[in-house]
């Protein structure tokens, strides 16, 4: 196969998007890198495996590249007595912090790297363990070391000093460590800690039959339900060689376009109570709810966790609940065009969002900022418009971009997308196909590879799934998860350079960023 101007010795797998797997050697690796770095291509996640099975196999580093054919899954098999790899950070700088979560889980390390200090391992681990790797245990791994405290990059200079926040915070929030060095109130730098919520997720996937672990990728990210269990699905859907229903597909695009509403009403209503303007917070969470308990009588769940399922979807719409849905699509249009209009001319919020946490597109675009933030930073990417699969290849979605990549970049992206998501729903409804929602899924007795690449409300939310047939019911070796949060936390460190301290949460809530789905 030809990728990007390479000959590579792959596949394309059978999945609803371009997705092509190969296995390169450690000089291909680096030279690909720089140049998918130098032709716009975008490093959408990087993982170690372990792969031995028996005799044979090994640890094995991968990286998922965004590409102008698709999506190139690539393989690079490490020796067994040196597990290191050539580094991405000079081509791809997001790949830090992903390469110290792999070092963290199986002891694979880049080389040369001069940041060497744990990502997800906070001292609570047995000396040397790699909870990855096949061949350990936490008992067997030895006695836990002596807890450090981290090594955080000191500012130096008259006047500064250093504020700490988190991990437990204020609000009703997940935890993460934010440490800004100050001079007065400007902010100098920030420096985050995450790795709070790890919670062993790529480790009991393991553990788990692959027909039901879609339970567990619904449970990554709470506010993604939909997106990561359609990109599970889909993984396992592509190494199974199943494809669903034409139904099927468009009750998973009305699902996750319903998520995306969600998302955005609560997003908006937050962004207008952080700059003090609470009558923006009653109106959104009003609508939210309402629109939550309409997902609660139509699809049995209010955030609609496990509606998506091998093979289908479990919830079917009826006439008369196609027609609530639509209806409530209206309502909610209406009552939005008259919010956005009170946000657009309420001086106070423009005086707070308008230049607050700016991300110019020169700097996302070197940082690879992605998602919805992207595209308020002139990064115009979305998958439901570049990769359309069905049933967006038949519904011509609208991109929303911004160029100013301030907080009020970030809340007009959030509310053309809403708009565009309601109008979406409405012609999902209308032309829903005929046909059977769910299609039987049979699994081979075999080793296979599969892969999920969905457009969340925050992101490219993507799945990569390793399984092996021999094994019985626990067939998954690997499943490994990404959120697009691992992009855009570091790059939340910029946006603060320059404002002030008690613009941090307005800031912070425009990016919205998950902790759970970043930490696992």
């Amino acid at each position: 196969m030809r990728i990007s101007g390479f000959s590579l010795d792959g596949e394309r797998l059978p999945a609803p998007l371009p997705i092509w797997r190969a296995t390169v050697r450690s000089e291909t690796w680096q030279v690909l890198a720089r140049a998918l770095s130098e032709n716009g291509g975008r490093l959408l996640t990087l993982w170690a495996s372990d792969r031995t099975h028996g005799a044979s196999g090994g640890l094995v580093i991968s990286a998922a590249y965004a590409v102008p054919e698709g999506l190139l899954w690539l393989d690079l098999p490490l020796a067994e007595r040196a597990a290191t790899y050539p580094d991405l950070v000079p081509f791809f700088p997001c790949a830090g912090r992903l390469q110290r979560a792999a070092a963290d889980l199986l002891g694979v390390v880049a080389e040369g790297v001069s940041d060497r200090r744990p990502w997800l391992d906070h001292g609570a681990w047995p000396e040397n363990y790699r909870p990855l790797r096949r061949d350990q245990s936490p008992r067997a791994a030895g006695p836990h070391r002596e807890v450090t405290d981290y090594a955080f990059v000191r500012v130096e200079g008259d006047g500064v000093h250093e504020i700490p926040v988190g991990p437990v915070h204020a609000g009703i929030i997940e935890p993460g460590h934010f440490r800004f060095s100050v001079v007065g109130e400007k902010v100098q730098r920030l420096e985050q800690r995450l790795g709070y919520k790890h919670k062993g997720i790529e480790k009991r996937f393991t553990e788990l039959p692959a027909l039901q672990a879609h339970r567990l990728a619904g449970r990554m990210s709470g506010d993604s339900t939909v997106a990561y269990g359609w990109a599970y699905c889909m993984a396992l859907e592509s190494l199974a060689g199943c494809e669903i229903s034409e139904r099927a597909s468009w009750l998973r695009a009305l699902l996750l376009e319903r998520e995306r509403v969600a998302n955005h009403l609560g997003d908006l209503g937050a962004l207008g109570n952080d700059a003090a303007f609470a009558f923006g917070l009653a109106q959104f969470s009003r609508l939210r709810e309402d629109w939550l308990r309409l997902a609660k009588d139509a699809f049995g769940h209010r955030l609609m966790m496990d509606v998506v399922v091998p093979g289908g979807v479990t919830a079917d719409v009826d006439q008369a609940t196609a027609a609530s849905l639509a209806d409530q699509c209206d309502r909610i249009e209406r009552e939005v065009q008259e919010l956005r209009q009170i946000y657009d001319e309420h001086a106070g919020l423009q005086d707070r969002f308008l230049t607050t946490g700016r991300v110019s597109p020169g700097l996302a675009a070197r940082l690879g900022l992605t998602g919805l933030a992207g595209r308020a930073s002139g990064q115009a990417a979305d998958l439901r418009c570049d990769r359309a699969w069905i049933p967006y290849d038949q519904l011509e979605v609208k991109i929303a971009t911004q160029r100013g990549g301030d907080v009020a970049a970030r809340v007009s992206v959030r509310f053309d997308e809403m708009l565009e998501s309601l109008r979406l729903i409405r012609l999902l409804l209308s032309r829903l196909p005929d046909g059977r929602t769910r299609s039987e899924l049979r699994l081979p007795s075999k080793l296979a590879f599969g892969a999920g690449w969905v457009e969340g409300w925050r992101g490219e939310v993507f799945v990569a799934l390793e399984y092996d047939g021999e094994k019985g019911a626990h067939c998954i070796r690997r499943c490994h998860c990404h959120d697009p949060s691992w992009q855009n936390w570091p790059v939340l460190e910029h946006a603060v350079m320059a404002d002030i301290v008690p613009d941090f949460p307005l800031i912070n809530k425009s990016f919205n960023l998950s902790y759970s789905g970043h930490d696992l």
